[in-house]
């Protein structure tokens, strides 16, 4: 491969939080770790940064400098699917297409055997920064002849150009060595420890010794020396091009039968399964796609409890969900998809053993509730950080049941019992002969309150000012409750046990 380019898109999950939210356009923006006022900027655009917001800082902070900044958090699922989606428009240019696996929004693309399309390679990164901008996207292009002057190069491209092409090895040469070393990606503490010495390019970077790089900055200052010396040949390594596991059958006559769209869909699934078999993967999600008779469309996935090529297995988990399932109108189309992962090689242990519980059998029993009630119903909480304690949780989707890994104590440790939302409570008396009657008299009086412990904030959505107890109770129980100062009442949080 004589030529070779590199795609860079600056920011990219910034990016994709402004193609969700087109309404921020032309504000400060950030995007964020999680999105909570604790929560680290990990990206900036122009005008944020205008008003001296950083990477690094609190988004709280960033509030204290900015009232109108605006974050969100871009999920690594959202990455992933505007990843796939760039190498999809990407392929229309270069069959050959490699993704950084350590940089997302990087691309490199290879630019051989292309003159029979193109009449120059400008036009043809030309139209590759026309169809990303078409996409919404902003990018800079560099075509050149090596992986790290391509990367080098595409850092430093002017906006207003975003593409470059360099003629020959010996001119990329000198334009990589004129790079700013905090124009690339490199950890800030050795950036740090450079700048220090007044290394401030990659050809003053080129200029030390290679032998003491290591032993004076470490493995990663190393492996850049390597490459940008061309010492370390990393081989263009695209991304295969999968054959889409679909099948797709038209039905001469709507159906609504339930028994005859199984048989249908089981014949559809013998031939999904004949080629992921050939593939030597294993089906861990399949998506039903009906297409019903002038009333849209309906899509139901199926998981089942692990990687399985398994048809008895799969066709019981469709049947639940089918048994379960209202249509609104006959199906006239089926179209089954597949997701699949690589067959792990076991091997077999010399002794069996037969633990108490079987975590395959419920996995399976879990596989099966999914499938006919929906993927909503087995969750578990997850911990979280938040500032009031109801927000201290949230619930996630369960994927597999494991092994649990408990851990040896000495004092058996007091939990909370929280309630999804705090319970009302009557007013307090200003005479308490007896104690106050929290629970209308059921479990006894309040004997002893302990306290309080204020919680207070919500500046950035709404104050909070709450004041915590533990009311031991005369039968033994101990509440959790709160005073809330703004809405004059209390609240019945949770339970010690």
């Amino acid at each position: 491969m004589d030529r070779m380019a590199c795609v860079e898109l600056p920011a990219f999950p910034l990016q994709i939080l402004l193609k969700q939210h087109p309404d921020w356009a032309g504000l400060p923006v950030v995007a964020v770790d999680r999105d909570k006022p604790q929560g680290v900027i990990l990206w900036v655009n122009k005008q944020a940064r205008a008003a001296r917001i950083r990477t690094g800082m609190r988004y709280s902070a960033g509030l204290s400098l900015v009232r109108t900044l605006h974050a969100g958090e871009v999920s690594s699922t959202a990455i992933e699917k505007g990843l796939a989606v760039l190498v999809d428009r990407l392929r229309r240019f270069s069959p050959e297409v490699e993704p950084c696996p350590d940089e997302p929004g990087v691309f490199w693309l290879n630019a051989s055997g292309l003159s029979h399309l193109y009449a120059s390679p400008r036009q043809w990164a030309n139209e590759i920064k026309t169809a990303l901008q078409a996409s919404g996207f902003r990018a800079s292009i560099a075509v050149g002849f090596s992986r790290f002057g391509t990367y080098a190069i595409a850092k430093t491209v002017v906006a207003g150009a975003a593409v470059a092409v360099v003629r020959n090895q010996t001119r990329e040469r000198v334009l990589v060595g004129q790079v700013l070393l905090e124009q690339l990606r490199i950890n800030p503490s050795l950036l740090d420890s450079l700048q220090k010495l007044g290394v401030r390019t990659v050809r003053a970077f080129l200029k030390l010794p290679a032998t003491g790089i290591y032993r004076r900055f470490g493995l990663e200052a190393q492996r850049l020396h390597q490459l940008a010396a061309g010492d370390l040949w990393v081989p263009f390594q695209p991304l295969r091009i999968k054959a889409p596991l679909v099948q797709r059958l038209d039905l001469d006559d709507p159906e609504a039968d339930v028994s005859r769209l199984l048989f249908s869909i089981k014949r559809l699934l013998n031939r999904l399964l004949v080629m992921i078999s050939a593939r030597y993967e294993m089906l861990t999600e399949l998506t039903l796609h009906l297409r019903l008779d002038r009333a849209g469309r309906q899509t139901e996935q199926i998981r089942p409890a692990g990687p399985t090529v398994d048809i008895t297995q799969l066709m019981n988990l469709i049947r639940l969900r089918f048994e379960a399932l209202v249509l609104k109108a006959g199906v006239i189309e089926i179209r089954v998809t597949a997701r699949v992962a690589r067959c792990k090689m076991l091997q077999q242990g010399l002794f069996v053993e037969h633990p108490r519980r079987d975590f395959v059998a419920a996995n399976r029993a879990l596989a099966r509730i999914r499938a006919e009630f929906g993927d909503e119903v087995v969750v578990q909480a997850r911990l979280t950080e938040a500032h009031l304690p109801e927000a201290r949780f949230v619930w996630e989707p369960v994927g597999a049941i494991v092994c649990p890994e408990p851990r040896d104590v000495t004092c058996r440790p007091m939990v909370r019992r929280i309630h999804t939302h705090p319970i009302p409570l009557p007013p307090r008396p200003r005479h308490e002969p007896d104690g106050w009657l929290v629970r209308g008299g059921v479990t006894g009086h309040v004997r002893e309150l302990t306290g309080p412990y204020l919680v207070s904030g919500g500046w950035w959505r709404s104050s909070v000012h709450r004041e915590y107890y533990f009311a031991q109770m005369r039968d033994g129980d101990v509440l959790w409750i709160y005073y809330d100062r703004h809405r004059r009442r209390w609240c019945w949080q949770g339970q010690v046990e």
